[in-house]
């Protein structure tokens, strides 16, 4: 426990960046974002909406609630679009009513035990969904840029605990880290073989594992947090050991909303970038847990769960120099931040707060840092 908390503690708050994301840039934008209704992709579309933009979101439909879609009210801002990226007429026909400029695309099926349960649905999404999408998007001529959102575990990992650069080989032992791992190659396809020359960049961002407040998906750590408390219950880990590059969604979503633009402007913007947190700032997931029930004030209460399971990667992290370097980009929210942050919001949804207004401040909060 004392060397867990020393090397949450050692992960201080630093003060701010500087690195701003463009108001002028985003006002007015025609923008698509799939995987609206999900975690991360409702909270880049309120963003997106309080910068004026016009965003189109398509996903299907949000699971049963709570959902941050549900919470926040998003479809009241958005032209909110459900349909299945497998259909590629529906995927066409949601890409000629969005008539984006700016795409952000980041639908998916986003989970590694399901990929074990349903491969075929985690191929048939995540690769001929994104070859749907791309397809659609030959041609069109409002598009300035399309930025595809994939994962961390997109690489080729033996676990001898190196961080990975945009140049490391790809791989994927298990399907969705596979299947992400070929999105990559359809986009560089893509790119080469259709967007290039009419001067649309097509990139990928490759960002790490993402917590924050509003995620209630199955299978995913903070929210497996907060159904063991509410249920009283300890918190069953599979690899309380393991280490993964945490990070709040706003600083995912910044990254990921300063890229698209940089890719819009200059069309020298590398066409892969890491978004993850510092370096030595991963922690084991028995450390994230704790600090996390800790935060919500609870006492740690979480037991190891035997198995069998499918293989996961014990070590996993990303060097994010790249993106640091060429976009200004930084963790405001590092390490204690993130999860205190987290915390906070799952507190206010616990208290019957407004979840909408309680949503927004924090975006508002995050932009004046």
């Amino acid at each position: 426990m004392a060397d867990r908390e020393g090397a949450m503690e050692s992960l201080v708050v630093r003060g701010p960046s500087g690195h701003a994301v463009n108001r002028a840039f985003w006002q007015g934008k025609r923008v698509l974002v799939t995987g609206h209704t999900g975690f991360k992709g409702a909270w880049a579309s309120l963003w997106l909406t309080r910068l004026g933009a016009r965003v189109t979101g398509f996903a299907l439909p949000p699971d049963e609630p709570p959902t941050l879609f549900a919470l926040t009210n998003l479809a009241s801002d958005i032209d909110s679009q459900f349909g299945d990226l497998r259909n590629r007429a529906t995927v066409s026909g949601a890409v000629a009513r969005a008539d984006p400029q700016i795409v952000l695309h980041m639908a998916a099926q986003p989970l590694v035990r399901r990929s074990f349960v349903d491969p075929v649905e985690t191929f048939e999404t995540n690769m001929m969904g994104t070859v749907h999408l791309l397809d659609a998007l030959r041609g069109r001529p409002r598009v300035e840029a399309v930025l595809v959102v994939t994962t961390d575990k997109v690489y080729a990992n033996d676990e001898a605990g190196c961080a990975f650069k945009e140049y490391h080989q790809l791989g994927g032992h298990d399907p969705y880290a596979a299947s992400k791992a070929a999105v990559e190659l359809i986009v560089a396809s893509y790119a080469k073989s259709f967007f290039d020359a009419t001067g649309v960049p097509v990139a990928t961002a490759r960002g790490g594992n993402v917590i924050g407040g509003g995620d209630f998906s199955v299978d995913r750590i903070i929210p497996d947090i907060w159904r063991a408390l509410c249920q009283g219950a300890p918190l069953k880990l599979r690899n309380p050991d393991a280490t993964r590059p945490w990070q709040h969604v706003l600083d995912c979503v910044a990254g990921y909303l300063l890229y698209a633009e940089a890719l819009a402007r200059d069309p020298e913007a590398p066409r892969a970038l890491n978004f993850g947190p510092e370096p030595g700032a991963e922690v084991t997931v028995a450390t994230l847990v704790e600090t996390m029930q800790k935060a919500l004030g609870a006492k740690s209460n979480w037991e190891r769960d035997e198995g069998p399971h499918p293989r996961e990667m014990r070590l996993l992290a990303l060097d994010s120099k790249r993106a640091r370097q060429v976009l200004g980009w930084r963790d405001l929210l590092p390490g204690r931040a993130a999860i205190e942050a987290t915390a906070e919001w799952y507190k206010a949804f616990a208290a019957g707060a407004d979840m909408r207004a309680h949503t927004f401040r924090a975006i508002e909060d995050y932009c004046v840092l």
